[in-house]
């Protein structure tokens, strides 16, 4: 029987004639309504015409989690007074309860998407509904272009709408074609804000860590609002592990304490979800709790300010959640919780100075995610590049190519990124695509039982008691009766089935791994000293299948280099610290740190490394500089990873030039010889160059390196080693590059000479290594020489010495220094030196080397 009376308090009713218009007229909508409303209940069931008597229509809502799917389905069973599984039905991975009956269905996003690749016509469907589009998951943003296509396309009599609990509604109006926006007004309970920053500063998240004395904190103020506020007490925190923290540390509290999270067994979110008479209740949930779901009996909310977000290091191929500080809209829905049913209260645990910096929303998960799952899905779809998606944010160019190297890597799309048959049939499992690459073909190797089993640890990490060793953890699941145990079979059945379906794999392992696991027998990794057992072998394989360049060799202390070419660090005590090879499943990189921690990882050897990481197997001459030589070698590597290697005898000349070149880039062109006239002739030509331009060269390092075919040749490809550069005759060899072919190199000596003949008759060198050329000369071989003498009409800058080849005075204007400055020169130094002329007029004697007994001589 149909609980009226339910149904006429939702205050979404209010809004429904305008959608129904809405969509009559333009066949799509978005529905802006506040968290309570009933948009996710009583909608569906007006749009099926299950409710107020319009025309019967299949309904399909997409949810983005699976909790939030069977919660919904179950609410409006309740509200039609029935079971699910009779007008309204959920299906979600793993699960599906429907009947012939079902008019509405409940479904999770990925369970559209793989619905949608199956039969794009949506047969039988008349109206979509998109929930909480406003939280921007990828699955749920795909679901939105791929209909659009379906609706533009083959069926524009497809009804779509995206409901969202914010009013920032307007880009999804945009995308929808300028679809109308209809509002429904909630009955809005008031929420007093109550700011509990910690009492002493706490480390900020990174990675998946968070401050002990955070969730300390966050556990004594659940105690302070219970002892505060009346009603159930509502926590947000940013995942599992912390919910447990937190749980412990609430031990003894006057209330019931539950846990809410995706992992969580059904008949705990039942509980939850269903509310409770006796006595209070605290209710510690992750982000799952913030939309889609209304816990009964909450009037308070405690707010950790975290979540938790997706992230990818393309660079090296590492993807991983990582804590976050929840945006102002998260706090917001988290907030509205406590104001569901009643006034309530939010406790916030951070300053409300604080607030006003967070980030406005969430980051759009097609920004920041690995995307190797959405690009398969678009190449499925017939979009490789997702050009022609009508998607709010484009896709990152660079993840975008991450993860097309992916998908080439394993066979999902051929050269041209189009879909090939065997990635058509990962798609279909419901996986990610490394995933479904490790079940197909880790099931041609050690089975489709175990290859399921081992997938189905990956596809939903173990908790950290289980360890760090995967094949452990594949016991420890077996033999578990806990939550996750229960949850991992479950899947494992799924994966059983999916394989047998798919038809086995048919990918790029090669025959070494065949031979050494055939049919389904395990693959055996000896010599590992970790108490490998019949499993651990399979594990390895499937691990590695699944995360090719994550295959790491050892480099002793319990690091590890990855094939990607990323280190990798165990924790100390890690009984993997000893193996020679890993397979790393799971790893994230702190911030600052240069290695990776490994979480969770499989022993290998180094024939399945190679035979899962094929792809990656190179071997070649390889001639470079190291070590301050050149160093030939015949090296095989997988990818980072240096398998073996043997000195080459003959390397081939231009390998040999190329790294002679990386030598000189690297240590400079001192590595040559440079004699004194040498570095000379470098210097004029450097000042020919600065000041009269071309024709004279450039010989600057750098343009000297870029030009080595034209001044270090033939020299330079004779050459093998350190040892030979250091014969070559730089000075030479720079005379090839002076413009001989204008015939302006015989000009060298005129414009730039080595030495100038001064009024003494002296030749005295000039030195060209500064900014002006210098010339540096005992002041009385300069008497008589009124002006400053030039080079290519640069005066040069004249240091005058003492007698004893000491500095006197520096100047660039002769006639300046005779006329001004030499009077105090004289009365300085002809004490000190009796023995020399200090003509009063310098201009009007003869120049001289010598003293004046000297010269009275001659």
């Amino acid at each position: 029987m149909i609980r009226t009376d339910a149904l006429d308090q939702l205050p979404v009713r209010t809004a429904v004639p305008a959608l129904e218009r809405a969509l009559d007229d333009h066949g799509v909508a978005v529905l802006c309504a506040p968290p309570g409303t009933g948009k996710t209940t009583l909608v569906p069931l007006v749009l099926a015409g299950l409710t107020g008597g319009g025309p019967v229509r299949r309904v399909v809502v997409a949810e983005p989690r699976r909790i939030a799917a069977r919660a919904a389905a179950r609410r409006m069973a309740w509200l039609l007074g029935e079971r699910t599984g009779g007008r309204v039905g959920f299906t979600v991975r793993g699960e599906r309860v429907v009947g012939r009956d079902t008019v509405v269905e409940v479904v999770t996003t990925g369970v559209l998407l793989q619905r949608l690749q199956r039969d794009q016509e949506l047969a039988g469907v008349d109206v979509v509904i998109i929930d909480e589009c406003h939280e921007r998951h990828l699955d749920a943003d795909t679901v939105a272009a791929f209909l659009l296509d379906v609706r533009e396309a083959i069926r524009p009599d497809l009804r779509l709408v995206a409901a969202s609990a914010t009013t920032d509604a307007q880009g999804w109006a945009r995308l929808l074609g300028d679809a109308p926006v209809v509002e429904a007004q909630g009955v809005s309970h008031p929420v007093e804000v109550v700011w509990a920053p910690p009492p002493a500063p706490v480390r900020p998240p990174h990675g998946m860590r968070v401050d002990p004395a955070l969730l300390t904190h966050v556990a004594a103020t659940v105690r302070r609002a219970l002892a505060e506020r009346d009603g159930d007490v509502l926590c947000f925190l940013p995942g599992v592990g912390e919910i447990g923290r937190v749980a412990g540390q609430l031990a003894g509290v006057a209330a019931e304490v539950l846990q809410v999270h995706g992992r969580a067994p059904a008949a705990v979110q039942d509980a939850v979800l269903a509310g409770s008479s006796d006595g209070r209740r605290v209710v510690l949930a992750t982000s799952v709790a913030e939309s889609s779901l209304t816990v009964p009996g909450v009037r308070v909310v405690v707010d950790s300010g975290l979540a938790r977000e997706a992230r990818t290091d393309h660079a090296r191929g590492l993807s991983a959640l990582t804590t976050v500080r929840a945006s102002q809209a998260a706090g917001r829905q988290r907030a509205g919780r406590a104001g569901r049913e009643a006034p309530g209260t939010v406790y916030r645990c951070w300053a409300q100075a604080e607030d006003g910096r967070l980030a406005r929303f969430p980051s759009p998960e097609i920004k920041v995610a690995d995307l190797a799952a959405f690009a398969l899905q678009a190449a499925c779809w017939g979009d490789p590049d997702a050009s022609g998606l009508a998607l709010l944010d484009p896709p990152p160019a660079g993840a975008m190519g991450a993860a097309r190297e992916v998908l080439t890597a394993i066979g999902a799309v051929d050269a041209d990124g189009r879909v090939t048959g065997r990635g058509v049939r990962m798609s279909r499992l419901g996986l990610h695509p490394r995933l479904a690459r490790a079940l197909l073909d880790g099931a041609a190797e050690v089975g489709g039982r175990r290859a399921a089993e081992v997938v189905a640890l990956l596809s939903e990490e173990p908790p950290r008691e289980y360890g760090d060793d995967l094949a452990a953890a594949l016991r420890g699941a077996r033999r578990g009766g806990d939550g996750y145990a229960a949850r991992w079979r479950q899947e494992v059945r799924r994966l059983s089935s999916s394989v047998t379906d798919a038809g086995g794999g048919s990918g790029p392992v090669s025959s070494s791994v065949r031979d050494a696991a055939p049919g389904s027998g395990p693959v055996s990794a000896p010599g590992t000293g970790t108490g490998a057992g019949p499993d651990d072998g399979a594990v390895g394989l499937v691990v590695a299948l699944a995360f090719p360049e994550r295959v790491a060799r050892a480099r002793g202390e319990g690091t590890f280099l990855m094939a990607s070419g990323t280190g990798a660090e165990l924790r100390d005590g890690s009984a993997l610290r000893r193996a020679p090879w890993l397979a790393v499943a799971v790893a994230d990189r702190p911030a600052h740190a240069a290695s990776a921690r490994v979480r969770l990882a499989a022993v290998v050897d180094e024939d399945t490394a190679r035979a899962a990481a094929g792809h990656l197997l190179h071997g070649g001459e390889e001639v470079h500089w190291a070590d301050g030589d050149v160093v030939a070698r015949r090296v095989e590597r997988l990818g980072a990873v240096e398998l073996s290697a043997r000195p080459l005898k003959q390397p081939p000349p231009g390998l040999v030039r190329e790294a002679l070149v990386a030598g000189l880039r690297r240590e400079g062109l001192g590595l040559l010889r440079w004699t004194r006239e040498s570095a000379q002739l470098r210097e004029r030509l450097a000042f020919l160059h600065r000041e009269l331009g071309g024709p004279w060269p450039d010989v600057a390092e750098e343009a000297l390196l870029d030009r080595t075919e034209q001044w270090l040749e033939p020299e330079l490809s004779r050459a093998r080693r350190r040892s030979d550069l250091a014969r070559i005759d730089a000075g030479q060899a720079l005379r090839r590059l002076l413009p001989w072919a204008t015939g302006e190199a015989v000009r060298l000596d005129e414009l730039a000479p080595e030495r100038i003949e001064v009024p003494s008759g002296s030749r005295v060198r000039v030195e060209y290594g500064g900014a002006q050329p210098v010339l540096a000369v005992k002041l009385q071989e300069l008497f008589g020489l009124r002006e400053t003498p030039r080079v290519a009409g640069v005066p040069v800058l004249v240091h005058l010495l003492s007698p004893a080849g000491r500095p006197a005075a520096v100047t660039a204007d002769l006639a300046s220094f005779w006329r001004d400055g030499y009077r105090a020169v004289r009365a300085e130094l002809r004490g000190r030196y009796p023995k020399h002329p200090w003509p009063e007029d310098p201009t009007t004697v003869e120049a001289t080397r010598f003293t004046k007994a000297r010269l009275r001589r001659e």
